[in-house]
């Protein structure tokens, strides 16, 4: 029972950092919430069916594969500018240390409008940049965050079921 129970205590460390991590990118959210969920799978291996486990395993990889690319298409079909996607970034990091946690939102804002404004662009472009960053920041956010939220639930619910 004591190698079952410390299994759980890491895996709910791990979910933990993965709700964390939608947030924070330093961390890898779903993929952080979907080891918890093969811990739990490792102490009885018939919790989950196969197939829960293929259509997170598909979900994660979606997820964690478009954090990656929609912000750069989504930056360039709305025009901004490598000074914006960095500002944005910059900014995101900034309003992360300063002013947690809304801080972060509004450095993404912040920070792509500044840096399209030194790009040149005009007061207008340079807003329409920060918002399309924005919104394609918040749109992954909340996405990574409803996935390792929901496999943090069964995460839960599977570790409930072996100790009790």
């Amino acid at each position: 029972m004591f190698f079952e129970t410390l299994l759980l205590i890491v895996g709910l460390i791990i979910a933990i950092a993965g709700i964390i991590g939608c947030i924070i990118p330093a961390l890898p959210g779903p993929p952080l919430n979907f080891i918890a969920l093969i811990f739990v799978e490792l102490l009885n291996d018939s919790i989950f069916s196969a197939k829960l486990l293929i259509i997170y395993l598909l979900l994660t990889i979606l997820i964690t594969v478009l954090d990656y690319i929609l912000p750069s298409i989504g930056s360039k079909a709305f025009g901004v500018s490598k000074y914006g996607v960095w500002g944005s970034f910059a900014g995101m990091i900034i309003g992360m240390i300063f002013f947690p946690p809304f801080g972060m939102i509004l450095g993404i804002i912040i920070g792509a409008i500044t840096g399209e404004l030194l790009a040149g662009k005009s007061n207008s472009e340079a807003l329409k940049a920060g918002w399309a960053t924005f919104a394609i920041s918040i749109f992954m956010i909340v996405a990574k965050l409803s996935l390792s939220l929901l496999m943090t639930y069964h995460f839960v619910k599977g570790a409930f079921s072996i100790l009790f």
